[in-house]
């Protein structure tokens, strides 16, 4: 006898589906919003695409070429974004020099940043458990001698926006080892004009948004120029990437409702608020 599969697909009615009429704002930068944007459509979302931030291209490059001129001297590459892996391996290519040189190094990338990591180079030496930056920390504090190491940390570069946390702290509790760490800038960071954004803001102030999602620190801080005041986004639930966002967000006063508990993709992100409406429905 036939059985009908109630695996959720594309061909699943849309009142069947988790979040179904439910709108989410997606605070992300265009290159993650589109991703987290496919996985709230296939469980019946409605993506509200609103980026606080933007990531680019350096216009300096001088740090970062001077850096890459002395790769083979660092022990490990520390990868803590996409971007990151993107920005760097760009560079080097532009700069022709050999991926081999790169491969000498060990090289450590966060969850399914690893897949994007071997498109580039074919090699991964490290994926943390825990996909963080105190994950490669504890990852790494395992290792015999690894306070003879150099290590470089590919970061970006925050303009008109406060630096979040992430960073500097990766970079203080791998001093702690007694690693050597080289930070350098390798693509930018920065906020967004939000009178691009009247419809989507309004949307919000009249209740129209039901969640605002964000994937990081800097899109809070950035969205919380956007607005006036708390009563702009009161009716909304607010949703974070993982322990680390929601911690931040919280210290900037957001009563955060949904955490991610696998936050090494955004299909567990999409889950998560998936799970928070099930729960409140039932």
């Amino acid at each position: 006898m036939y059985t009908q599969s109630r695996e959720i697909n594309l061909l699943t009615p849309s009142r069947n589906l988790p979040l179904y009429g439910k709108r989410i704002l997606v605070t992300a930068p265009r290159n993650y919003a589109y991703r987290l944007s496919e996985q709230i459509i296939k469980k019946g979302g409605l993506p509200v695409l609103m980026p606080t931030i933007e990531t680019c291209y350096l216009s300096n490059y001088t740090k970062l070429d001077a850096a890459l001129a002395h790769i083979d001297e660092f022990d490990w590459i520390l990868f803590t974004s996409r971007n990151g892996i993107t920005a760097f391996f760009h560079r080097i290519n532009d700069l022709n020099i050999p991926i081999s040189v790169v491969q000498k190094c060990h090289l450590c990338a966060l969850g399914k940043d690893a897949e994007h990591l071997l498109s580039f180079c074919s090699q991964v030496d490290l994926i943390p458990t825990e996909s963080s930056p105190a994950g490669i920390v504890a990852e790494l504090g395992k290792l015999p001698q690894i306070h003879d190491q150099k290590v470089l940390i590919p970061a970006p570069e925050v303009i008109d926006l406060p630096e979040p946390d992430v960073v500097p702290n990766l970079i203080t509790d791998l001093q702690k080892l007694g690693i050597e760490v080289t930070r350098v800038p390798t693509y930018i960071t920065q906020g967004l004009d939000k009178s691009i954004y009247d419809i989507e803001l309004n949307m919000m102030r009249q209740g129209m948004i039901d969640v605002i999602a964000f994937s990081s620190t800097a899109e809070v801080e950035s969205f919380l120029t956007m607005v006036n005041s708390q009563s702009d986004y009161e009716h909304c639930v607010i949703a974070c990437f993982g322990p680390y966002t929601t911690a931040n967000a919280q210290k900037l006063g957001m009563n955060v409702s949904i955490v991610s508990r696998d936050y090494s993709s955004f299909q567990g992100f999409a889950e998560a608020i998936a799970e928070f409406f099930t729960l409140t429905s039932d």
